[in-house]
């Protein structure tokens, strides 16, 4: 790569990222000899844990492990971020789930401009949760975009895409590794074809554009009401975080237990008899059967509120049995 570099030196690069997906891309700078990374910026440390103590964003974490220099203003468009971001005199900027907006004046800093990498096939599902509304949608394909940053929200021209299947039972959690390493590979043949002059960017069809919005928890509300499929959906989602869940309580007994539902898989078309949200065990494949508009939804896994996972055996040893059975109802689970 050195022979085909213009600049007779390292591409000297600025990254802006911040969560784990971010990492790979990262990563995939750091190992290439051709490449100089300047300086990483990432969002300020956050409270987490029960102690509530500053944590370190993946993204620092990893670039301090690699002994790359880090820095976390509280905003890019103050004047002495931008001055400082000119003096590493970058060639490129890459962006990688940065979690701000990169002011104009900043992405004139480097005369190759500013790369991003989205989890998406731009112009769908701009915004900050690509990945988990991709999946709840019941997309077939996502995939990788690697475009050319303005100012606007995903708007740039896109100068690489790969596309990805999402499986039946892929999750945010597994399709996030796959579309991180998928990132990291295609940021680097973008830097390669930016180098070496054969970039041809592609205005995005705004036409066609749609937002995938940031999750709340409460996006994690399942409704029992749907059909099967769009439930299956809406967990694998929400898996790991924000978690879908709904409200239960058995007939006989007062109160309600928020319960956490893991991913399962399709069952059998509905009883007639069987409401919306009701609970029964299948002790044929130890699944329990919670009731869809069309079918039932067999889960092996799922997890009380301020309770562990259990298994969908334990539940029924513990929960269904010791309220007479599978006379149980859900509360809370429509919108």
């Amino acid at each position: 790569m050195a022979e085909a570099n213009p600049l007779g030196r390292p591409l000297r690069i600025v990254f802006f990222g911040t969560p784990a997906f971010a990492v790979q891309s990262l990563d995939a700078l750091a190992k290439e000899s051709w490449i100089e990374i300047a300086a990483v910026y990432t969002q300020g440390d956050k409270p987490a844990g029960r102690g509530r103590r500053p944590q370190p964003t993946p993204v620092k974490v990893a670039a301090l492990a690699a002994g790359i220099p880090v820095s976390q203003p509280a905003s890019l468009a103050d004047q002495e971020t931008i001055r400082a971001i000119r003096k590493l005199q970058p060639d490129l900027l890459v962006v990688v789930a940065y979690g701000g907006i990169l002011p104009g004046e900043v992405l004139k800093s480097a005369p190759y401009g500013a790369l991003n990498v989205h989890a998406s096939l731009l112009p769908k599902y701009r915004g900050a949760a690509p990945i988990q509304r991709a999946i709840q949608a019941g997309e077939p394909v996502t995939g990788i975009t690697i475009m050319q940053m303005d100012t606007g929200m995903d708007t740039g021209p896109i100068v690489l895409q790969k596309a990805l299947a999402i499986g039946i039972q892929d999750t945010a959690e597994t399709l996030h590794d796959q579309l991180a390493e998928l990132g990291g590979e295609l940021l680097i043949a973008a830097c390669r074809r930016l180098l070496q002059g054969t970039i041809l960017p592609v205005e995005q069809a705004h036409d066609r554009a749609s937002y995938a919005p940031k999750l709340r928890k409460e996006d994690g509300r399942i409704d029992w009401s749907r059909r099967a499929h769009e439930v299956h959906n809406h967990i694998r989602a929400m898996h790991p975080w924000p978690g879908a869940f709904f409200d239960w309580s058995p007939l006989d007994s007062p109160g309600t237990l928020r319960l956490q539902v893991f991913p399962g898989e399709l069952g059998p078309l509905l009883e007639a008899s069987a409401a919306p949200g009701s609970i029964d065990y299948d002790a044929s494949n130890e699944r329990l059967r919670i009731a869809c508009q069309d079918r039932y939804y067999l889960v092996a896994k799922l997890k009380p509120a301020s309770g562990k996972a259990m298994s969908a055996k334990a539940f029924q040893c513990g929960y269904l049995e010791t309220c007479r059975g599978p006379g149980t109802r859900s509360t809370g689970s429509k919108p």
